[in-house]
């Protein structure tokens, strides 16, 4: 499931920005980006993390933007003079006239260096409540793209369930088509007066055995009752997915038994609705 949280906060030298994003993934996929000074507290993050996501790509970032005296970074001036002492040799020796070498000094390593820093556990406090901040928008987020989601596979679910009525309507009629379509033929290779009624009649009812599909249909809208009960549990994604799979088994069923066109047309749309509502089961945890 998708999901995008952000939250920011001003210290007094630095302001801190973290961002939570997630794309659809079958396992949990955690990327932690932030500031090594923050590192000794990544278990901390991924605990967080832990309560608003089971499974999916996530993203997770801390940016600082130093301010004021905290963006300063101190300037190794004997270093710089080094740097620059040995380009002005090289320009000589080469014969080049080009004199200004401070743009290429200062991009030298270690010229310009800040001081390595210590975790503040006091300035942690108010990072750790933004990253809070950001989850909680973050899981609001994916709170209402679920209900979203909810709503379309309730509507596709009721779709099917639609269809299967279609299927009780025309199950009967083709049964009296299979009757007086093997009468007929029947008739016309022995002939009408030659037909054995009492055998014809338990030939029949053999056939259409074969062919009975009450029992699919019985189980496949408790299937699609069973799925609608389910959405509302939690972390229910898995077993959404078995109980997609045994609609699809008895879907199938219904249209290798039913031996008439108007039948497998429903069949063929119930398929069409079962793989968008499995399409979409990918981002339901």
């Amino acid at each position: 499931m998708t999901g995008f949280g952000k939250a920011v906060c001003e210290l007094p030298q630095k302001k801190v920005t973290v961002e939570v994003r997630s794309l659809n993934s079958r396992q949990l996929d955690l990327n932690i980006r932030m500031p090594s000074v923050y590192r000794d507290k990544e278990g901390d993050i991924r605990s967080e993390l832990s309560k608003f996501a089971e499974r999916g790509k996530i993203d997770f970032s801390i940016f600082v933007e130093a301010t004021g005296e905290a963006a300063l970074a101190t300037l190794n001036h004997t270093l710089a003079s080094a740097y620059h002492k040995e380009l002005k040799k090289l320009s000589e020796q080469f014969g080049e006239d080009r004199k200004e070498f401070l743009s290429l000094i200062v991009r030298m390593p270690d010229v310009m260096k800040q001081d390595k820093q210590e975790l503040d556990e006091n300035e942690w406090k108010s990072i750790y409540a933004t990253v809070k901040i950001a989850l909680e928008a973050f899981g609001k987020f994916r709170e209402d793209e679920g209900n979203v989601l909810s709503n379309e596979l309730t509507q596709r679910i009721n779709i099917i369930t639609t269809k299967l009525a279609e299927v009780a309507v025309l199950d009967p009629i083709r049964a009296t088509a299979v009757r007086e379509r093997l009468q007929k033929h029947l008739a016309e290779a022995t002939g009408a007066e030659n037909v054995d009624k009492n055998r014809f009649e338990q030939e029949l009812i053999y056939y259409l055995e074969k062919l009975d599909i009450a029992e699919e249909k019985l189980r496949l809208q408790t299937h699609l009752d069973y799925f609608i009960a389910t959405m509302q549990e939690p972390g229910a994604g898995r077993k959404l997915g078995f109980i997609a799979q045994e609609i699809g088994r008895e879907i199938n069923t219904i249209g290798s038994k039913a031996n008439d066109a108007g039948i497998q047309m429903i069949v063929v749309q119930m398929k069409d609705e079962l793989e968008k509502i499995k399409e979409q089961l990918l981002n339901v945890l």
